[in-house]
């Protein structure tokens, strides 16, 4: 049994047009229709250009923000709809590495208290007083047990990333969604977080769903990977399995825009046409078709579904064709 279990996910946030009278408009597809299962110990990368809906699926798996529609499976129950207490219940489970490592620590609070929050929020009293756990995880995370009352201001952007890290294992969760963890970081600094929430997983045993624009990053840290376009998966497979023979349009323009090593290496890059249509009205049939260089009539009328064309290989595409992008 899977550790997660999405079924046909959907996130809609409804709009406004402002006449006369106020009226309900078309809602935007934030996320339309995202399966996937994410086991024990494993990390999906979740990739995609912005706007896709990465980071609202992440937010939605949790239940920080409640699912239009679908089905969300957490160890073979169905938290979908849960509230209250048991919702409060679920949130010892599953916790949130946020992109902004400011911006997600109150700046009025010493990090001791921001790291001893979820200790407080579940009435959880651990062995040998809050402070001495508090400062333990600081230290796990590589953080001086001695700086716990000083506030976020205080400390570099890496550290601080650290102190949410920090903030997110102190219940020893299952599941960790990172949104864009290393984003905000210098380079050299998103290797050592990289490495620090790698560590964790091992002695841990945690699964991490992974959202990222770096594909680098993403095939590094990943297991398996899903690629996002306009609030749909296009694409998901294991690491390997995608990177070296993607087979949606997208993915393979996505894969073709990462640097190599290597300059002199001629290799065709893939470049999209057009602008990323609104989620507010998003295209017929397949959503990539009008910026996809192999698109058809067929991919105006029909949406594509979601295709097993490998073991675990799944692809959204009427023309699917393995392609040397690497």
């Amino acid at each position: 049994m899977s550790l997660l279990e999405v079924t046909d996910l959907q996130k809609y946030f409804p709009t406004y047009e402002q006449k006369l009278l106020r009226r309900e408009g078309d809602p935007i597809k934030a996320v339309d229709g995202v399966s996937f299962t994410l086991d024990t110990g494993e990390t999906l990368g979740l990739v995609g250009e912005s706007g896709c809906g990465k980071s609202t699926a992440g937010r939605t798996v949790l239940r920080l923000l409640n699912p239009t529609g679908g089905k969300i499976t957490f160890e073979g129950e169905d938290v979908t709809s849960i509230k209250g207490e048991h919702l409060r219940q679920l949130r010892r489970e599953v916790q949130m590495v946020f992109q902004d490592p400011y911006g997600s620590l109150n700046p009025r609070h010493p990090v001791g208290a921001i790291i001893a929050a979820p200790f407080e929020i579940q009435g959880i009293k651990p062995e040998g007083g809050v402070k001495k756990a508090v400062q333990n995880l600081m230290e796990r995370v590589g953080l001086n047990p001695e700086h716990y009352n000083r506030y976020p201001h205080e400390f570099s952007g890496g550290q601080r990333q650290r102190i949410g890290v920090a903030r997110a294992i102190a219940l020893k969760p299952k599941l960790i969604v990172c949104d864009e963890p290393v984003s905000a970081l210098d380079v050299s600094i998103q290797a050592q977080v990289i490495n620090l929430l790698e560590d964790i997983q091992a002695e841990q045993n945690l699964a991490y769903v992974f959202i990222a624009h770096d594909l680098s990053v993403v095939r590094h840290i990943s297991d398996r990977v899903m690629v996002m376009y306009l609030g749909k998966m296009m694409e998901i497979a294991d690491r390997d399995s995608l990177y070296e023979r993607p087979m949606h349009p997208y993915t393979q323009a996505l894969l073709s825009a990462v640097p190599v090593p290597e300059p002199r290496r001629e290799r065709e890059r893939i470049l999209l046409t057009g602008d990323l249509p609104s989620p507010q009205n998003p295209p017929s049939g397949c959503v990539f078709r009008t910026r996809c260089p192999i698109a058809t009539e067929r991919c105006a009328v029909e949406v594509p579904m979601p295709t097993e064309l490998e073991p675990g290989h799944v692809v959204a595409c009427h023309f699917p064709k393995v392609r040397d992008v690497l």
